[in-house]
């Protein structure tokens, strides 16, 4: 697994959508969300040898958790496995899974009792936290990096500069990728609407499964998508135009956080942080073993999605994020910042959609270092 390199240091505009627009980091692969009592994928040796004897005397027996069926989700796919770490750490504690393929669902779970915990991308938490007057979630720990970029057709598409008149897709209204290409248009001084996507540039929200198809019958000119949608691309003739990590200092901006539910996190922290713990685990094993956790993971996603990744699709997608804890705060607190001055956003106080208190319980038990930056957006 890569680590992201520096790059040029100018913030991208890719926060939270209008509070009436749906947010989301849309998944790869079915359109119908599912539910499921067992582990997605074939099983891993991400599980942690401490998992403990005492997690049959968690304060419940049952905890409900999302995700996604995408690359960028990979430390659920791995670690929600039948033997993956996240199950270990819960022990006795029955685990319910459900895949969602759009945030906008995911939310409207969370805050139906649903779902306990899910992990989700930036604009969801934004919009749910901000829909909820603050009250309905909690950022707990983060779970992925990057794997996010514009791709186009080479044959209609000569540079950033060549995108007036053409068609570029996103996977859905109002979604992670949809907001960050429409604050990027903007930027570039191009007028779009956000509603509809008409204006200099067409944004056509396209499920993930089937922007390829649209790609090949020539209906866009591109896209901008989450991995493994751009990788998939690429294997198609597409070019990568823009790696939306040079638009982040330092190259790393979050795509997907753990949430949980405020009602859940204050009646159960002993589960919350069971996940977390298995959360690290998974994501220190998938960064010690990226080769075993792409086969890993992509055993998941054909069992979710009926076949697997191709490898010229999976190889590419996973050196394209990077897996961390660290939920990068200051991301989405810029990111918010832009989306308010551009108008996207009303303005909403964000303090407390973070609580890393458990975060950092588990990391000082493991000798890990703390993580002490949370945009000033932490629970006081």
């Amino acid at each position: 697994m890569r680590t992201l390199l520096p790059r040029r240091s100018v913030r991208l505009a890719a926060g939270a959508a209008a509070l009436l627009l749906a947010v989301s980091a849309c998944g790869y692969g079915s359109e119908s969300s599912g539910s499921s009592d067992s582990g997605s994928g074939s099983g891993s040796g991400a599980g942690s040898d401490a998992a403990g004897s005492a997690a049959a005397s968690l304060s419940t027996d049952q905890v409900n958790i999302g995700y996604f069926a995408n690359i960028t989700h990979a430390t659920a796919l791995i670690g929600l496995d039948d033997d993956g770490a996240i199950r270990q750490e819960l022990g006795g504690t029955e685990i319910n899974t459900q895949v969602f393929n759009a945030g906008p669902s995911a939310i409207e779970a969370l805050n139906a009792g649903a779902v306990d915990l899910t992990f989700i991308g930036p604009n969801p938490a934004v919009n749910g936290f901000a829909q909820s007057g603050g009250q309905a979630l909690r950022v707990v720990a983060g779970a992925a990096s990057g794997g996010a970029s514009l791709v186009v057709n080479p044959d209609t598409v000569d540079g950033l500069d060549d995108l007036a008149g053409k068609s570029i897709a996103t996977p859905q209204l109002g979604n992670t990728q949809d907001v960050a290409l429409l604050n990027y248009l903007v930027g570039e001084g191009f007028e779009v609407d956000p509603a509809t996507g008409r204006g200099d540039v067409t944004v056509l929200r396209i499920p993930n499964a089937e922007i390829p198809n649209a790609y090949e019958s020539g209906a866009i000119d591109g896209a901008w998508v989450p991995e493994p949608s751009a990788a998939n691309l690429v294997t198609r003739g597409a070019e990568t135009l823009l790696d939306e990590g040079e638009l982040w200092e330092d190259g790393r901006y979050v795509v997907t956080h753990l949430i949980a539910s405020q009602s859940f996190l204050e009646e159960h922290p002993d589960v919350v942080e069971a996940v977390i713990r298995g959360l690290v685990t998974t994501t220190d094993w998938i960064n010690d073993n990226p080769e075993d956790a792409k086969s890993e993971a992509n055993a998941a996603l054909e069992a979710l999605n009926g076949s697997p990744l191709p490898q010229e699709v999976l190889d590419p997608a996973f050196d394209n994020v990077e897996f961390l804890y660290d939920p990068i705060a200051t991301s989405l607190r810029d990111g918010a910042d832009h989306a308010v001055a551009a108008g996207l956003l009303d303005e909403t106080d964000l303090t407390g959609i973070y609580d890393l208190a458990l975060l950092n319980k588990v990391l000082a038990d493991v000798g890990k270092q703390e993580i002490t930056e949370d945009g000033g957006l932490g629970v006081r």
